[in-house]
């Protein structure tokens, strides 16, 4: 039995890892590097496994730094069944698409950028385009069932178990039988935070020989939603008196839902005005919120309730859902009272890009950043005070005021992966998903287990 790893090695995103046992070779999530660097060369570089040698990939949910490469696997002889649960299944088509949608988007541009500048070369094409991601579509097989126990092969069987990340998100634990020996190795895929308004609490892991456990946030404990929900709406009242719009760089899977979730309770609570005007500008965002309403199963109860009943909890009154480009741009003439909510939530890309290059040289507008943010992306930047940011190739300064809740987090805090790690009882421990100085704080704080930090194609054997 081999564990290698090939993805979020001592870094948060591009999380890859490979499995072989009993002549099986199973890839545990296929994502995209973001941040800084250069992420286009990472993407499109190999894989470290042969793609063609894959019999399964199984993933964990569906960020794009989880299930963002899958079409290149593909692209490059990937001819498996990919197995996830039903959820991530619809999720990860929309992410996928919407990826190679943004790629082939992003390529054209650079392409008329080269001519007007004359340049001798085309630039590189993109890793995968619409029509390899559509192809990619037909691998999805089987749809795994919380707690319900997925044979593989003889001798591996995987369990996918609620990670309360996103919707859909799932830990995996696989049982693993080789030469009469047993391992019980699993992965924590994102884990969620506790005490979440739409999804439910990341269930209690079962027993294992080794875990492989992502430390996101494994340096710091977060603030309560309570408190967060509170910033959130002071700092929204606060901008609308001093006549700006408040931009949410939004991750269009679960933050985007929870944010409106948030603000229509704000409403009913009177802590926010019914008149002001909520834009989500994120086509993919507004296709999630659907897949939400479809998926009650990963809800928690009191949500699950609601939308059972008929009930829209993101039917906010002054909701405007703008799909269209055009629509879009047509919100950088709105001057005041409006809250924009669009992606990406790290402002790696996509149309928040356009919004933050018209609102954040306001001293009258807000930008609230809801969660993580990886070194090198343009959220990381203004976070750390840079001044001025270099957005659509101009600098801007940054005159709006800047707030960071982390309370909205997806992933859990250090306090709940202790907790979460500790259910294991693993005596083998692999740190991934994580900033190396973040990984190490995390590692001190584990006992009665061996703790590696793997780096880049690093290899195991048990």
């Amino acid at each position: 039995m081999k564990l290698s790893f090939h993805g979020a090695d001592r870094d948060v995103t591009g999380s890859c890892h490979l499995v072989e046992c009993a002549g099986k070779r199973i890839l545990i999530d296929c994502g995209l590097h973001q941040g800084g660097g250069d992420v286009a060369a990472e993407n499109a570089s190999d894989f470290g496994v042969d793609a063609t040698g894959i019999d399964f990939v199984l993933l964990t949910h569906a960020h794009l730094d989880h299930c963002g490469r899958r079409p290149l696997l593909t692209k490059r002889g990937f001819r498996g069944e990919i197995i996830t649960t039903a959820a991530t299944r619809e999720l990860a088509r929309l992410v996928m698409l919407d990826a190679a949608h943004l790629q082939e988007e992003d390529a054209r541009s650079n392409s008329r950028q080269a001519a007007r500048q004359g340049a001798s070369h085309q630039p590189d094409a993109p890793p995968y385009t619409l029509l390899d991601a559509l192809s990619s579509l037909d691998a999805f097989g089987r749809s795994a069932v919380y707690g319900q126990p997925v044979e593989l092969a003889q001798g591996i069987r995987a369990t996918f178990i609620d990670a309360g990340h996103i919707l859909g998100s799932a830990s995996i634990l696989l049982d693993l039988t080789e030469a009469g020996r047993n391992l019980r190795l699993l992965f924590s895929g994102d884990l969620g935070n506790v005490g979440r308004l739409l999804l439910r609490t990341p269930a209690p892991p079962p027993r294992a020989d080794v875990v492989v456990i992502e430390t996101t946030y494994g340096d710091r404990l977060h603030k309560p939603m309570g408190p967060s929900i509170d910033e959130l709406y002071e700092a929204t009242a606060d901008t609308f008196q001093r006549g700006g719009n408040v931009v949410i760089p939004t991750f269009a899977l679960e933050r985007a839902q929870e944010l409106l979730w948030t603000l229509n309770q704000g409403i009913e609570k009177g802590r926010l005005t019914r008149s002001m005007q909520v834009f989500l500008d994120s086509p993919m965002a507004i296709s999630a919120t659907d897949i939400f309403r479809r998926h009650p199963e990963c809800l928690e109860p009191q949500a699950a309730r609601l939308f059972g009943e008929g009930h829209d909890p993101f039917g906010l009154p002054g909701l405007h859902f703008t799909r269209e480009r055009a629509e879009s741009m047509a919100l950088n003439n709105v001057r005041g009272g409006a809250i924009i909510m669009a992606g990406s939530g790290m402002a790696t890309g996509g149309r928040v890009r356009h919004h933050l290059k018209h609102n954040i040289w306001r001293e009258d507008c807000s930008v609230v950043f809801v969660g993580f943010a990886a070194k090198g992306t343009l959220a990381r930047q203004i976070i750390d005070g840079q001044n001025p940011v270099r957005i659509l190739g101009e600098d801007i300064p940054v005159r709006a005021k800047i707030h960071t809740i982390n309370g909205f987090s997806a992933h859990a805090g250090q306090a709940e992966l202790l907790i979460w790690h500790g259910h294991t009882g693993a005596g083998r421990t692999f740190l991934t998903h994580g900033e190396e100085a973040t990984m190490e704080q995390f590692a001190t704080r584990l006992d009665k287990t061996k703790v590696e930090m793997p780096t880049l194609n690093q290899s195991f054997e048990f």
